[in-house]
């Protein structure tokens, strides 16, 4: 769960581990462990316009990502590899 304030209060947590679940939070926000710091910067430099040439340039900039880059950014959320 991510850190907003309401979600820390004992209710949450009480009802989420009612139901037999662990609650976890993700780790404080750093850019750099962030694909969408990168994606939303490729964006701006694409800097379309339209809803198509968007959705283009999101396909465009995908390729950037490497699969060991991405695994790195679930490692560094604390998201073990299955």
């Amino acid at each position: 769960m991510d850190n907003l304030g309401s979600h820390k209060g004992a209710g949450v947590r009480a009802a989420i581990e009612a139901t037999g679940a662990k609650l976890l939070y993700f780790p404080p926000y750093s850019p750099d462990l962030n694909p969408f710091s990168k994606l939303k910067a490729l964006l701006r430099t694409a800097a379309e316009r339209t809803v198509e040439g968007l959705w283009s340039a999101i396909g465009r900039c995908l390729d950037r990502f490497t699969p060991h880059e991405c695994a790195n950014y679930f490692g560094a959320a604390g998201y073990e590899p299955t």
